[in-house]
């Protein structure tokens, strides 16, 4: 009778590997990752199945930490214009905290690993919509959240293709000015 898998040693090699691909982005063989959880290729087949299985977990544990973070720094908060929220949060996006996730998922859209998670461009578009709307509802315009989630996304995207850094900057905190006087109000 073969051994029960563990799920908590499961989890625990599915972090570690999703540390290296959010560091390196995701490899073409098991022998990195395996090397970042300190197990074996073997190991890594045992608990996951298949390479393509493994990869897809990743994908998925990188995507939990993604919206946990990026959902945490476009909530509206008490006593801060939203456009302040706004331009915190697109400094945490676009700086160590964020660019890995970035990296990552501008990765995914464009390459074959899409067939990895074929409903992940749907999925990444719209699951911001909510805390936007909610963000911008603080200056009454939550019909913007479209628009500002274009915005964000069209400029990371250029940004990790251009490395344009200043050029990206400047052109959001435009956009956050384009908004106009009641942006700057108080949230409540």
């Amino acid at each position: 009778m073969g051994r029960r898998k563990q799920p908590e040693i499961a989890s625990d090699l599915l972090d570690r590997c999703t540390d290296y691909s959010l560091a390196n982005g995701l490899p073409d063989r098991l022998e990195p990752l395996a090397r970042a959880a300190g197990a074996s290729a073997r190991m890594l087949l045992y608990h996951f199945g298949t390479r393509d299985a493994l990869l897809k977990a990743i994908l998925q544990r990188a995507r939990q930490r993604q919206v946990a973070s990026f959902t945490d720094w476009l909530r509206a908060r008490t006593n801060e214009a939203y456009t302040d929220t706004l331009a915190r949060a697109w400094t945490e996006m676009t700086g160590p905290n964020g660019q890995p996730f970035v990296r990552m998922f501008n990765q995914l859209r464009e390459s074959a690993e899409q067939s990895l998670w074929p409903d992940f461009r749907r999925i990444a578009t719209t699951d911001w919509l909510e805390p936007l709307e909610v963000g911008l509802g603080t200056i009454n315009r939550p019909e913007l959240a479209t628009l500002v989630l274009a915005v964000i996304r069209g400029l990371l995207m250029d940004r990790e293709a251009t490395g344009d850094t200043a050029r990206t900057d400047r052109a959001f905190f435009e956009f956050l000015g384009s908004l106009g006087d009641g942006a700057t109000g108080n949230s409540g």
